[in-house]
């Protein structure tokens, strides 16, 4: 929002008129954060009782604070978001692509385990970097109206960032094209969270890695042969399942804008 909102749309969102929408809201608040009068005008808006709570409030904390014992001295912590908790699923997938490596080298004649494993690495700690269970800032971002896909993205991101290097590695002590590890694992985290604004993304990614896992992993260790889904031919449709599950996640983005208190 370039330019200052209206007295009426400062007083309607104060007052939480049903008339303010989400995206109102969101741009309401991001223009508070940086124009002093608009807050001000924020202020005057509130209704006297609110104000009077507010007040008393602030009132009683100071006084809790003045008689309270001096502040203790202030220790240095390291601050671990969403990402840090999923750390130890990071371990797990970078420990898992290890192994994969190894399990290939050992035994040259059964299908890649590398290639098996690409398309689901992301997807634990995808899943533990969205999850209400390992997040205790989940009520929080639930009541804020910019949670959604903007944060959703970014730990995404941010989980890719760790897993994809860790597989760029293992791609190459296998020898395999980058486009056949690569696309399946973007392509499997796209539909993770483009089926997520439904049932929630640590679902979905559970629910696609146990799928994978079942009907592809197992089946092609039994067989002992690669399925053409791994093959080379079928980098070009991985490429169009991630840009097409890609457009979806964009074009559903009103699917994260509120996380939903019923998923998990």
């Amino acid at each position: 929002m370039s330019t200052c909102p209206s007295p009426a749309v400062i007083s309607g969102y104060a007052q939480g008129a049903g008339d303010v929408d989400d995206v109102t809201v969101w741009a309401v608040e991001t223009h508070l954060e940086s124009c002093a009068s608009c807050r001000a005008l924020l202020a005057e808006a509130v209704d006297p009782q609110t104000r009077k709570l507010l007040d008393h409030v602030v009132e009683t904390i100071a006084a809790g604070i003045a008689a309270g014992p001096a502040p203790a001295r202030r220790r240095s912590r390291r601050r671990t978001g969403a990402v840090g908790r999923a750390l130890p699923w990071l371990v797990v997938a970078a420990g898992l692509m290890l192994v994969a490596v190894g399990f290939e080298k050992s035994y040259p004649s059964l299908p890649s385990l590398v290639l098996l494993v690409a398309p689901v690495a992301p997807l634990l700690p995808t899943a533990a970097a969205w999850s209400r269970r390992t997040d205790p800032a989940w009520e929080l971002l639930a009541s804020m109206p910019r949670t959604g896909l903007g944060l959703l993205l970014w730990r995404t991101l941010t989980v890719l960032a760790a897993v994809v290097p860790v597989l760029a590695v293992a791609g190459w002590r296998t020898g395999h094209s980058p486009a056949l590890w690569l696309l399946p694992c973007l392509a499997f985290t796209a539909g993770a969270l483009a089926l997520g604004g439904l049932v929630g993304v640590d679902r979905a990614a559970l629910g696609l890695a146990a799928l994978w896992a079942a009907g592809v992993v197992v089946p092609s260790l039994s067989a002992r042969q690669l399925p053409a889904l791994l093959t080379t031919e079928s980098w070009p449709g991985w490429a169009v399942a991630t840009v097409a599950l890609t457009a979806a996640v964009l074009l559903r983005a009103t699917d994260h804008r509120h996380l939903g208190v019923g998923r998990t």
